[in-house]
């Protein structure tokens, strides 16, 4: 590199550090600036101290202005279309003049590297319009890491002007129930025509759904889709009642064909107005703000503890001597404990 283009590439580097403070990104994030929200995303994932200061008052700030969007958690299994799915709802919502924010729960993506680049490529049309952001989780080793981050980022993007936030489970397991955690609406989207149509979904995760779509309902595929719409309906009838009062709904849909987008927007604006009137709406995102305040509490603990210097050094001994039965993990962690709370 010569040394101009060596001097271009530090003053760029200079600029973007500089412009990395709370004033300019909180009034960048109100006016909706795309770069403004990215780089307050970008200090959310940051372990330094410094950013992390700036990324709380940043939360604070965004916080009166957040609240607006509607909150629509989209999971489903392997194969079922997510990304193909997202390009073609999230389409359908700009048409009706809304913007749109996209972002994805992926803890896996530290050793996989994650997919929403994938998605971002699959999402071309998406990714190129007006009035969309789309943003990958921050690479973590802890769910909960990762899952606040998110959280976080939804509120930015709130207070960037974002009428609807899609969170995309991107990683498999518990992920599901973090995303429940922070949304509003919880979409399940399923396959047809893999044999029993039950198998391979967690009943767990069925009882969260507050919609199922059918996907790829398309070709030879769309009667398999209806008769599997008909076998998901009769098994939500099992479920016990919502708190919501809301019965869950079954919907067939065709990405490439754009088949029934505008059922399932429907579909969400119904559950909106339902649970707005009956005030399940507003305690829901109570008893989440509270469920996030003991989430953030014990991620907190463990990574501190974790972290503590005493611990690292007493841990991997405490770990051989569990192998080799020289203690049991009870009593080594009783040892931990008592280190980590010691004022010695």
């Amino acid at each position: 590199m010569d040394k101009s283009r060596l001097q271009e590439w530090k003053d760029k580097r200079a600029h973007r550090k500089r412009s990395l403070n709370h004033d300019d990104l909180f009034s960048g994030i109100r006016s909706g600036d795309l770069i403004a929200l990215s780089g307050a995303i970008t200090l959310l994932e940051s372990s330094k101290p410094e950013d992390q200061e700036i990324a709380k008052h940043l939360i604070t700030s965004c916080l009166p202005f957040s609240g607006n969007a509607i909150r629509v958690g989209i999971t489903g299994v392997p194969g079922v279309g997510k990304s193909t799915f997202i390009e073609s709802f999230g389409q359908y919502i700009l048409a009706q003049n809304k913007k749109l924010a996209v972002l994805a729960i992926d803890p896996s993506s530290e050793k996989s590297g994650g997919s929403i680049l994938g998605d971002k490529t699959r999402m071309q049309n998406l990714s190129q319009a007006a009035n969309t952001f789309i943003r990958p989780s921050p690479a973590g080793k802890s769910l909960g890491g990762v899952a606040r981050k998110t959280r976080e980022s939804i509120i930015l993007c709130e207070a960037a002007g974002f009428d609807y936030v899609l969170i995309e489970t991107v990683g498999v397991g518990q992920s599901e129930t973090a995303v429940q955690s922070m949304v509003d609406f919880f979409l399940l989207l399923m396959l047809a025509g893999a044999g029993d149509e039950l198998q391979g979904i967690k009943r767990g995760i069925m009882e969260m759904a507050d919609a199922i779509v059918i996907t790829k309902a398309d070709g030879e595929n769309k009667l398999n889709a209806q008769k599997a719409s008909v076998q998901y309906r009769n098994a939500l009838h099992l479920f016990p009642a919502n708190a919501s009062g809301w019965q869950p709904q079954v919907l067939t849909s065709s990405a490439l064909e754009n088949q029934n987008l505008d059922k399932i927007y429907q579909v969400i604006a119904s559950f909106e107005n339902q649970t707005k009137i009956n005030d399940y709406f507003k305690t829901k995102r109570q008893d989440q703000d509270r469920y996030w305040l003991h989430e953030t509490i014990t991620d907190f603990l463990v990574s501190n503890f974790y972290n503590n210097q005493k611990i690292k050094s007493h841990l991997t001994k405490l770990e051989q001597d569990i192998k080799q039965g020289k203690t049991t993990s009870f009593a080594a962690a009783d040892v931990l404990l008592d280190i980590y709370f010691s004022k010695k």
